[in-house]
């Protein structure tokens, strides 16, 4: 894919996502048991999972789940995230909305999120709910890595939305990736060669969010953008403090890296480093503390492990009810692959823990 990219015949991110797509899309399948259709939500397009009508039983809860893939891969159609929200629904006995985003390098940052935030706010008008059965007072948000970042990012503007009638009862994020501005935490430099999502990826898939230059990678790498003498980013310092906000379990003997001096220009040029809608955890108090009960599942062989950990301190920290599930055996994205031939014990492990809280507390 790489080979392509740098011979211009294709971006890298498409050719690798036809070939995701080509050998793992579904179509829209019924089951007997999950009711599985295609639908458009004020332009975005959604898969919504139905289980059947039970007697007596007038409205369902929902989750509205946005898929992971580095703002740029996999989709709402693939068996992975097709067979999670089905389990999900029968489990829960739920509707299930998930969220067909548009990826990179169709489009960037703020795109994605507007699709989320735009297909939530469709979701939760009372017509539509009242349409798909769906009880108004028991709606989650959820998503996993990128489509972590995503739901923290549209809870945190839904509890801003004056106009909004019908809020989420919960979030729950999975291995979310929440912050651009510190490369050089703790899971960071422990993980920073771990399979599946080394640290360079992580940097590669920031920069393509924000369609920027590869070549800052470096400079990303090494904190140059949010340096003491970038004036932009002195004031987010303080929310995002890992050596106050980790337990010494998880800060370990590793040290921050923070330059002296760095390079003013990357903020510049890429604004949405410090954007708080594309990255959540360094938002305000005050709008912390509007934030419904929340759910972050986190695993130790992960370079974001701390951008979850460190969310649920300042969620914490606001006065918000948090549920922080950290599983020390696990690894990034380890919770969809439960089907063959990726079906890992970590999927099944991660997969029945966050049913369960959504179980008990949607």
């Amino acid at each position: 894919c790489h080979l392509i990219h740098y011979l211009r015949l294709s971006h890298h991110l498409i050719v690798l996502n036809y070939l995701i797509c080509t050998f793992d899309k579904l179509k829209s399948v019924s089951s007997e048991d999950i009711n599985i259709t295609d639908a458009v939500f004020d332009g975005v397009e959604v898969r919504v999972f139905e289980p059947p009508a039970k007697r007596d039983e007038r409205l369902k809860r929902s989750v509205v789940y946005i898929h992971g893939g580095g703002w740029a891969l996999a989709s709402a159609r693939t068996s992975l995230y097709n067979n999670l929200c089905r389990i999900m629904a029968e489990s829960l006995n739920a509707v299930i909305i998930s969220v067909e985003y548009r990826l990179v390098p169709e489009v960037c940052f703020p795109e994605q999120f507007h699709d989320a935030l735009r297909a939530t706010k469709h979701f939760l008008q009372p017509d539509v709910l009242a349409e798909y059965s769906v009880d108004p007072s028991r709606i989650a948000i959820s998503g996993d890595s990128a489509g972590g970042n995503l739901a923290a990012a549209v809870c945190q503007q839904l509890s801003k939305d004056e106009h909004l009638t019908i809020r989420p009862k919960l979030q729950a994020l999975i291995y979310p990736v929440l912050q651009a501005f510190d490369f050089n935490t703790p899971s960071y430099q422990q993980n920073m060669n771990m399979p599946v999502l080394p640290r360079y990826v992580m940097i590669n898939y920031w920069i393509d969010y924000f369609n920027g230059n590869y070549d800052l990678a470096y400079s990303l790498l090494i904190n140059n953008h949010t340096a003491l003498d970038v004036g932009q980013a002195l004031s987010f310092r303080r929310r995002l403090n890992w050596t106050s906000l980790l337990p010494s379990s998880f800060k370990k003997n590793y040290k921050p890296v923070i330059q002296t001096t760095g390079k003013a220009e990357i903020i510049r040029e890429i604004p949405a480093l410090l954007d708080v809608r594309a990255v959540p955890l360094l938002a305000e108090n005050e709008t912390l503390q509007l934030q419904p009960k929340t759910y972050i599942l986190t695993c130790e062989n992960d370079v974001l492990r701390d951008d979850g950990v460190m969310y649920a301190k300042r969620l914490e920290n606001a006065g918000v009810e948090v549920t922080l599930d950290h599983f020390d055996d696990c690894f990034h994205g380890c919770m969809i692959f439960t089907i063959w031939p990726t079906d890992f014990s970590a999927g099944i492990q991660t997969r029945n823990s966050y049913i369960k809280w959504l179980d008990e507390n949607l």
